[in-house]
């Protein structure tokens, strides 16, 4: 076992070696341009990106002229969101979504309230998942679109996909979902579900960072969107600029693996991350597992430990790749949001640790942090202990 273990699979995974491999030949040999149509490099980068297209479309049960790529989940979300209030904005002006979501479909529904969209959101219970009878009262004649998404980058939490696609068609109204921390890792069926838009991040499931995809319904009703860039008309001219090939190569064996490996894989993770909180709840009293247990990603804990200063416990922790939480708002002082619109104490908002696992994760890894930690938590709490007396 090497140090430091790396357990903030939630913030970025590496990438997997079939992946690099696949992608490789893209740097040098075939570096062609997919949209050079006159000779062999061109077409060879073309196929590779059609090939991968098929690839994604194929995990979440889509075609693939459904499948457009971007930079990130990020652009995933401000295109599917922005593009469905710019196209259909004049069939209303109502947005749904969660106090939950990530900082890029929450800015984005700020974005468009600036703008003169209203904006509702839904009410979030305290074990994470939304409140049905709540969302359902939330529609309204305007009513565009509702963006809720699929798994927390926090708390692991899956929200019913099924009964809010469900809720959505019988009104005639889009649904999205931001399935960065979900795809790849538990079944993911858009016409099941009936999702109209779905956001994907290449580097959340051990593809390189910077590239995404966003599917986008054309079976049926289609789905048209306003794109966020003009250019060359690239991805059926909703996203201009050239394809970044070795990227989505990546993309697309990465969810070939995904979807061959995934019933597997998430038994395992599932176990290493119950042999954790077992032995974290029989070690340590007064801690908070933060989401639903039931209805949770199967590599995701998240942990509050009331009374520990969370700076110091990190700082003792540093053999220990955590996180306290998103990525994207590391480095802020402000305890989570998500917890706290869960309704939860502010000693717990401040205090929770995310372990992420992953593909990567061994037995001896887990028992390993889960030692380090009770350890170092029993002492934090000792030398809190004699400073008060």
């Amino acid at each position: 076992m090497k140090l430091p273990i790396y357990l903030d699979y939630h913030a970025t995974t590496p990438v997997d070696p079939s992946v690099l491999e696949a992608m490789l030949p893209f740097f040098t040999e075939n570096f062609g341009n997919a949209a050079s149509r006159n000779h062999k490099f061109g077409w060879t980068a073309s196929t590779a990106v059609e090939n991968a297209r098929k690839q994604v479309a194929k995990l979440i049960n889509s075609s693939a002229k459904e499948i457009v790529f971007t930079s990130s989940a990020s652009e995933s979300n401000n295109l599917a969101i922005k593009g469905v209030a710019n196209r259909y904005r004049e069939r209303g002006g109502h947005f749904i979504t969660m106090a939950t979501e990530h900082k890029a479909v929450l800015n984005s529904a700020q974005r468009l309230a600036r703008e003169g969209f209203s904006v509702t959101y839904a009410r979030v219970r305290p074990n994470g998942l939304v409140d049905l009878e709540d969302l359902e009262q939330a529609f309204t004649e305007k009513t565009l679109l509702v963006s809720i998404m699929a798994a927390n980058n926090e708390i692991g939490t899956l929200q019913p996909l099924e009964e809010i696609g469900r809720l959505c068609h019988q009104r005639g109204v889009l649904f999205h979902t931001d399935a960065a921390q979900a795809a790849g890792k538990i079944p993911l069926d858009v016409e099941a579900m009936q999702i109209d838009l779905l956001s994907i991040a290449g580097h959340k499931m051990y593809a390189p960072k910077g590239v995404g995809a966003l599917y986008v319904r054309r079976r049926g009703t289609p789905v048209e969107l306003v794109p966020l860039m003009d250019g060359g008309g690239h991805e059926g001219g909703l996203r201009s600029g050239t394809l970044n090939v070795p990227g989505i190569v990546g993309l697309g064996k990465a969810c070939e693996i995904c979807r061959l490996v995934m019933p597997e894989e998430s038994r395992r993770l599932a176990a290493l991350r119950d042999r954790l909180k077992d032995g974290l709840l029989a070690a340590l009293d007064g801690i908070h597992i933060n989401g639903s247990l039931e209805h949770r990603l199967p590599n995701n804990l998240n942990v509050s430990f009331p009374g520990i200063d969370l700076a110091t416990l990190l700082a003792a922790l540093n053999d220990i790749a955590l996180s306290s939480g998103s990525a994207c708002a590391s480095g802020t002082p402000e305890p989570s949001y998500v917890l706290q619109a869960l309704g939860v104490s502010e000693e717990v908002a401040n205090t929770p640790l995310r372990f992420g696992l992953g593909r990567f994760t061994t037995d001896e890894e887990i028992d390993y942090c889960l030692g380090r930690v009770v350890e170092t938590v029993k002492q934090l709490r000792a030398t809190a202990g004699t400073a008060a007396a």
